[in-house]
């Protein structure tokens, strides 16, 4: 499996779908699936339907962040603040993920 260029914490702008142009911060990565989950008010929600129980008493219409595909998000440059893609070389014989357009290195 090859290696993402996004992590959980990680700041990113919706490039692609519903969410178009929103930027979030990553709280989950599935890596098999390709895809991300992110925090934030203009982000895609999914509705799901739950009946009551204990943890819930009322039941009802629940929102939950939806995933999206990794392809439709891009990592915003902490330098800068646009949208950069994401490079990796080797610093102290470790890989470490780097911008593209400011060359920094990503924490």
């Amino acid at each position: 499996m090859k290696k993402l260029n996004i992590k959980k914490g990680d700041t990113v702008k919706v490039i692609a779908g519903v969410s178009k142009g929103q930027e979030a911060k990553v709280i989950k990565v599935m890596p098999h699936d390709s895809k991300v989950i992110l925090e934030g008010e203009g982000i895609r929600k999914n509705s799901r339907h739950t009946k009551p129980n204990a943890s819930n008493q009322e039941g009802g219409i629940v929102k939950q962040d939806a995933p999206i595909h990794i392809s439709n998000v891009m990592l915003i440059d902490p330098k800068s603040g646009e949208v950069t893609r994401v490079g990796r070389k080797k610093v102290d014989n470790q890989s470490v993920r780097y911008s593209k357009k400011s060359g920094e290195v990503i924490k």
